[in-house]
This record gives C-alpha cells, sequence and structure tokens, in this order.
C-alpha cells in the first residue's frame, strides 16, 4: 500500500515531458499572439483611415466649377443648360455619409459633418432658385446662396483630408513608436520566458536523469558483484520509481538464491571431501596395514614402529579436530606423514623432498589440498615408470598470494590426455576426481582466479601449481568450507 500511495504522488515521464512542452508552446504562443494583436490592430486603423483618404480623393477637384457653371447655365436658360446638377450633389453627400461611418477623429467628423449638412442645404437652395419671380432674383439667389454654398462645401472636403492626412502621419509615428516599446517589451518577455523555460528544463531533466544515473550505478555495482538489497532510487517519474522498486527486489531474491545456491555448493564441497578421505583412508590403509605386517613379519622393528607412527600422525591430520582449513604447518606434517607411509612402501622406487618456509606456516590453506596433488603424482607419474621417481613439493611467497607446486619426474601425459585433466577440472567431470574436488573446494573459498594448473609432458614428469590468498590463520577465524 505504500509503494502504491507513493507512486500515485508522482507523475509519469509522458506527463512530465507533456509539462516541458506546455511550458514550452504556451508562453511563446501568449507572446506570439500579443505581437500579432498589436500589429493587427494598428494595421486596422491604418488601414481605415488610408481608405477614408482615398475615398476622400475621390472628391472631385472641380466640384465648385462644375455645379457653379451648371447651375449658371440652368438660371440663365442656357443652349448648354442640362438642368440642375443633382446628380454632383448627391454624389458629394453619401461621399460625406460613407466617410462619416469610418471617421474616428473629432475634427476630421465635424468636417464631414459640415460637407453632409451643407449638401442637403445646397439641394434646398437649388430648389429654391425655381421659385425666382425674374432672372435677376435668380442670378441673386446663385450669388449669395449657390456659390457660398459650394465653395463651403469644397473647403471642408480638403480640411477632412488635411485631418486625416495628418491623423495618418501622426498614427505611422504612433506605429513606429510603439512598434519600438512593443518589441523591446517582447524581446524583454522573450529572454525572461527562455531564463524560465532554461531552469523548468534544467529542472524537469534533472528530475529524469538523475534516478536514471543512480540506477545506472547501481547496475554497475551490481555488475562488480554487490547483490545486497538496497534503498531504492527516490524518482519523481513513476516508471523509473516502479522499475527501481522492481529492480531492488529482483536483486534481493537473486541474492537470496545466491546465497542458497553458495550453502547448496559448500555442503556439496563438504560432502565431496568426506567422499575424498572415504576413498582414501580404507584403500589407503588397507595397504600399509599389508605393509606394516610384511615389515613386521621381516623383523623390521623400528621401520613398521615409523610406519605405525606416520600413519597415526596422517589420521590425526585428516581429522584436524573437524576443520576444513587449518595451516600450512598441518598440512606439511600430513602431505610428510603421507610420504614417509608411500616411501616405506616403495622404499627404492621414490624419493620426496618437502620445502615450504617457515614464514609461512601461519597462513591458511583448505585440508587435504597438497597431499591429492602427491597421490597423484605416485600413482599417476612415479608408479608408471622403471626409473626410480623424485616428488618434490615447496611453496613460495607471492605477495599477497602463495604458490603450491607438487613436480614429479614420472611418466608425465601426452597432449591430449593433459587436455582431458584440464577439462575435467575445470568443467567438473568425473575423471581425475580428487584434483577436481581440489580446485573447485579453492574456488568456493577464494574466488575463480584461484585454483590448479596442471602443465606435463610425457615422459619428462608433471607439475601441479595451486595458488592461495595469504591468509593469516586462527581459531577463531578459520573458514569452514
Amino acid at each position: 500500500m505504500r509503494i502504491n500511495k507513493s507512486i500515485r504522488k508522482k507523475s509519469t515521464t509522458s506527463n512530465m515531458l507533456r509539462k516541458l512542452i506546455t511550458a514550452t508552446l504556451v508562453p511563446m504562443s501568449i507572446v506570439v499572439a500579443l505581437l500579432i494583436g498589436v500589429l493587427c490592430w494598428y494595421s486596422i486603423q491604418y488601414r481605415t483611415i488610408l481608405q477614408n483618404v482615398t475615398a476622400a480623393s475621390a472628391f472631385s477637384q472641380n466640384f465648385k466649377n462644375d455645379v457653379d457653371l451648371k447651375m449658371f447655365y440652368y438660371v440663365s436658360d442656357s443652349a448648354y443648360s442640362e438642368g440642375k446638377p443633382i446628380d454632383e450633389v448627391e454624389k458629394a453627400r453619401e461621399l460625406a455619409n460613407t466617410l462619416l461611418s469610418h471617421t474616428t477623429q473629432k475634427k476630421s467628423i465635424e468636417a464631414i459633418e459640415s460637407v453632409r449638412d451643407l449638401c442637403i442645404t445646397l439641394e434646398q437652395r437649388m430648389d429654391e432658385i425655381d421659385n425666382a419671380g425674374s432672372y435677376d432674383e435668380g442670378m441673386t439667389q446663385l450669388e449669395n446662396n449657390i456659390y457660398i454654398l459650394t465653395e463651403l462645401i469644397q473647403t471642408y472636403m480638403y480640411d477632412y483630408l488635411y485631418y486625416e492626412s495628418a491623423h495618418l502621419s501622426q498614427l505611422q509615428m504612433e506605429l513606429t513608436e510603439q512598434l519600438q516599446y512593443v518589441i523591446l517589451a517582447i524581446v524583454g518577455l522573450f529572454v525572461l520566458l527562455v531564463i524560465a523555460i532554461t531552469l523548468y528544463t534544467s529542472h524537469l531533466t534533472e528530475r529524469i536523469t538523475m534516478p536514471l544515473t543512480k540506477l545506472t550505478n547501481r547496475v554497475k555495482d551490481i555488475q562488480n558483484g554487490d547483490f545486497e538489497k538496497h534503498v531504492p532510487v527516490e524518482a519523481k517519474a513513476v516508471e523509473i520509481q516502479t522499475l527501481s522498486d522492481g529492480f531492488e527486489e529482483m536483486v534481493g531474491q537473486l541474492n537470496s538464491l545466491i546465497q542458497e545456491n553458495k550453502k547448496a555448493e559448500r555442503r556439496k564441497r563438504h560432502a565431496e571431501l568426506e567422499l575424498l578421505q572415504a576413498q582414501i583412508n580404507p584403500h589407503f590403509l588397507y595397504n600399509t596395514l599389508d605393509t606394516i605386517i610384511w615389515l613386521i613379519e621381516a623383523d623390521k622393528k623400528d621401520d613398521s614402529i615409523e610406519m605405525v607412527s606416520a600413519l597415526s600422525d596422517f589420521f590425526r591430520f585428516c581429522l584436524s579436530r573437524g576443520k576444513d582449513v587449518i595451516t600450512l604447518e598441518e598440512e606439511q606434517k600430513h602431505v610428510l606423514s603421507y610420504l614417509s607411509i608411500q616411501k616405506t612402501r616403495y622404499q627404492d622406487r621414490m624419493d620426496y623432498e618437502v620445502n615450504i618456509p617457515e614464514s609461512l606456516y601461519a597462513y591458511s590453506i583448505p585440508k587435504l589440498t597438497l597431499q591429492p596433488l602427491v597421490e597423484n603424482s605416485i600413482y599417476h607419474g612415479i608408479k608408471l615408470q622403471r626409473e626410480k621417481g623424485q616428488i618434490k613439493v615447496c611453496a613460495v611467497d607471492m605477495g599477497d598470494k602463495i604458490e603450491l607446486t607438487v613436480k614429479d619426474n614420472g611418466a608425465g601425459m601426452t597432449d591430449e590426455r593433459l587436455a582431458e585433466m584440464r577439462s575435467a577440472i575445470e568443467n567438473g567431470e568425473k575423471i581425475g576426481f580428487g584434483l577436481r574436488t581440489v580446485h573447485q573446494r579453492m574456488q568456493l573459498l577464494y574466488g575463480d582466479e584461484y585454483g590448479l594448473k596442471i602443465s606435463s609432458t610425457e615422459g619428462v614428469g608433471t607439475t601441479i601449481t595451486a595458488v592461495i590468498p595469504k591468509v593469516e590463520s586462527n581459531e577463531k577465524g578459520i573458514v569452514n568450507v
């Protein structure tokens, strides 16, 4: 339940990435929309005024002259008369109404309203001329009304153009100035936005990458052999947290299996050691007792006593008070007692030499390490030749390791047989049981870099090398296999 609650408080990686995209795009969109909005607002205003100026420019510059001339012909009843210029005045009034609907400046509105009102008045005065009683009265109305009104209409239309042109110029200046401010504001906002997005992106990236880095380092630790269960990596992303929790749970289970497997291997090696002792003891005991009987029958009392004493020492060291790891000094005594017995049995067929420095006596070694190697040299080397054999056992201090060698000048092995023996030792095959057991027990205790190495030449002899770590032994610190 605790894990589920913890996960519910976290976000998925996809949500975190969506937040990053949102945090980037939304402010950018706002800035762009703001810029577009400002530009559109100024553009609409500018376009509207420009349309007004363009439409006002369509007003005929000859409006006064055309209307005045046509009204003169109409009043004087000239042959050139085409009637009253009602269309010209109507067009001017419609233009004024159109401009009035799009104009926002006060002075421009006042000017264009004056144009519109004067056009209406002009139409009225044009209709009143029809009621003139005489030619002179018509001319008077033409002078006092028509000419003055057309002059005013044209003047106010020009005023309107002036005001709108001035407004257009002012708006252009304002637009330039405002755009400068807007651009500066947008640049500042953009800089702040970039900083904010960078900080947020860095924070969000760290929340994703830091747990992944820790998880990667954890994997490297496991590759280096750390199978202990650790506290899961704390992550904000649900996927990473779930991965870390499951990973540590899996490591814990794997560690339990490894420990169980090690215990099973220890039990197996212990059973093999007991089996090795069981195989050695009866067969070796029978042969040794037969030799003792022969010595007694031959009235070789001293030799028989020496052999019984050596046999006693041999079994005492075999038992070693139940310990499976003993000192190198004890192992030397054990192998010396064994060689002494075998020397008595084979008499002039073999000699031996054991050279282990006293400085190495206190260091530990798995029990029954050297004896199986010596036994292999006797039964597979010395016994298979007619010449007198020589077995040399020595130890060399290698700093943090000890190198033990058992060398004989026996029959040796062919390349094929040597390959079989090496394969049997490494892969646990049935042949070479004693050597395989020694090799596997050493690797189980100390690691894969330790164990046995065999070199042999047919007709020359065999050398078996055992490498163990330099570990000082004591009664409380003995490691049981």
